[in-house]
């Protein structure tokens, strides 16, 4: 299984692939981080990305939806009631797409085996990205990511 390194730089292949990083959303510290990055601070890509996957996760708008249209989950990422288990804490969200004039913006989360918040932040070209292979490619990648 690849580690981040290795993700990293297999997203940097994928067409129009500007920047990637695997950022901690609660904390906003990024694990691992290649190419370019808006202007020129890595700190603050990985601060900014992991706010808006953290609002996303934690809003019970976007809650999984179960059965019959009910609610499957507490949406909160953290679990919460006394039948909630290990698939309450992930987050319900698979992955957020911001669009902009020039650019796509993918975040994919991770499932881990530890009790973090991951995701994977892939910023592409729009003129030379292709939206919907470059997500598929980062499903795959998230899939394989081996974070111990």
């Amino acid at each position: 299984m690849p580690g981040i390194d290795e993700c990293l730089l297999e997203a940097m292949t994928v067409n129009g692939a500007r920047g990637a990083a695997v950022i901690e959303w609660t904390s906003g510290l990024a694990l691992g981080m290649v190419g370019e990055v808006r202007d020129e601070d890595p700190e603050a890509t990985a601060a900014e990305t992991a706010e808006l996957a953290r609002m996303a996760a934690e809003q019970r708008a976007f809650a999984a939806l179960g059965p019959g249209g009910a609610k499957g989950g507490s949406g909160s990422g953290a679990g919460s009631g006394p039948d909630a288990d290990d698939t309450d804490r992930d987050p319900a969200v698979e992955d957020i797409i911001v669009t902009t004039r020039t650019c796509y913006h993918l975040l994919r989360f991770v499932d881990t085996a530890f009790d973090s918040g991951v995701f994977f932040y892939l910023w592409l070209d729009r003129r030379e990205g292709n939206l919907a292979l470059a997500r598929m490619r980062l499903r795959d990648m998230c899939g394989r990511l081996a974070l111990i």
